[in-house]
């Protein structure tokens, strides 16, 4: 059965956004309703502390798009930004312990979506599905992915 080359990337999207929005709605449940995806991308970029031309390039946004990404996680108490103390022209992004609360329960929350997906197809068939993606697609595993579907020129 031949299937169009189309199908391939909605599906993947739609699957990405599901889990997604599962995962969110898992969040806000457990104490997060303001956590939105951009956030955890942002969290992500951040590390143990980045500055935000660091995190303007790890999301693939411009260093503004990035500064108002880190001010909406410091006014949530996500990140805190402090001089670097080993150079003191730079400022550090770094996440606060609610931050590093909330990824932990994003981890966790992604994991129960994930564990719903091996009830509806089966642990073998989901595992096989991860194995056959990551061969597929993971050298491209980037944080960017979300800037690049809004830029007409990708």
């Amino acid at each position: 059965m031949s299937r169009p080359g189309y199908e391939l990337p909605v599906l993947l999207l739609a699957g990405f956004r599901e889990s997604v929005d599962e995962a969110h709605r898992i969040l806000a449940e457990r104490g997060y309703p303001e956590a939105r995806p951009r956030d955890g991308f942002a969290m992500q970029a951040i590390g143990a502390g980045s500055t935000a031309g660091e995190i303007a390039t790890a999301l693939g946004v411009t260093k503004q798009a990035a500064a108002k990404t880190i001010a909406r996680l410091v006014d949530l108490d996500y990140a805190a930004v402090e001089p670097d103390p080993d150079d003191g022209r730079r400022r550090l992004v770094t996440p606060t312990e609610h931050g590093r609360a909330m990824l932990r329960a994003s981890a966790e929350a992604f994991q129960a979506v994930r564990d719903a997906w091996a009830v509806r197809i089966g642990p073998d068939r989901l595992d096989t599905m991860l194995d056959d993606l990551n061969t597929l697609a993971a050298r491209s595993t980037r944080l960017d992915t979300l800037s690049a579907l809004a830029d007409d020129r990708a």
